[in-house]
């Protein structure tokens, strides 16, 4: 399995967002690193075929992201989460299982598997407006994974997290990452720098660096801050 990104650009007005990007991701973690303005949420957009880039290609073993059949393996948590704040967490969940194509009793059972995964079965019938910051994270991280998804995206997602969280968020992700590509965009270096397989820093609409973050280069965190502050 691999997702092929060709030179892809992307160009708003005056600005280029994404200037001519080309990396391959395989089964494992994929860390996005770089400043807010970098250009990670365009790319991320464009991976998940919301956004048509302005050239280049973008596929999944030759399937174009614009396909259906793309779009029912792929998972995505968007930086900015729209809720229905009169949900409780479990429709909510079950809503989204519905528009996924799931039948009822699937969707019962997911649901109920991704909130013990996230820690919120004991909010399960607590409507979403009455959820704290962290837990409305959670509650996206579950939907992002309602259909067991191969190709998962993720802007941000520990947004709004505490550490103990963070620190479950990442088991979860390491695990879900052994068989299918994960990537993971953020600018807290900690979020993956013990889990990621592969390190990609943007800047400007570029990629900067992309590779192996091996021991030996040094710590992740300190480079990372001499290059983007």
């Amino acid at each position: 399995m691999e997702l092929k990104v060709d030179r892809v650009t992307k160009q708003y007005k005056n600005k280029i967002a994404v200037d001519r990007l080309s990396f391959c991701l395989t089964p494992g973690i994929t860390g996005l690193l770089g400043a807010n303005g970098a250009g990670k949420t365009t790319m991320l957009r464009m991976i998940c075929g919301i956004l048509t880039p302005d050239s280049g290609e973008i596929s999944l073993d030759g399937i174009s992201v614009k396909d259906e059949r793309y779009r029912n393996i792929l998972g995505y948590l968007p930086q900015d989460f729209g809720y229905y704040p009169e949900f409780t967490g479990a429709d909510f969940l079950l809503y989204l299982s519905a528009l996924k194509g799931l039948d009822k009793p699937a969707a019962k059972q997911r649901t109920e598997e991704l909130l013990d995964m996230v820690g919120l079965s004991d909010a399960a019938k607590k409507k979403i407006k009455n959820y704290s910051g962290g837990m409305k994270q959670r509650l996206g991280i579950a939907q992002a994974l309602l259909n067991k998804p191969k190709v998962l995206i993720l802007d941000e997602p520990t947004a709004g997290l505490d550490p103990k969280e963070r620190v479950r968020f990442r088991e979860l992700i390491a695990d879900i990452g052994k068989e299918n590509i994960v990537l993971l965009s953020t600018h807290i270096v900690s979020d993956i720098e013990h889990i990621a397989d592969f390190i990609l820093m943007m800047r400007e609409g570029r990629i900067i660096r992309q590779g192996i973050w091996e021991e030996k280069n040094g710590n992740l965190e300190d480079f990372y801050m001499k290059e983007f502050s």
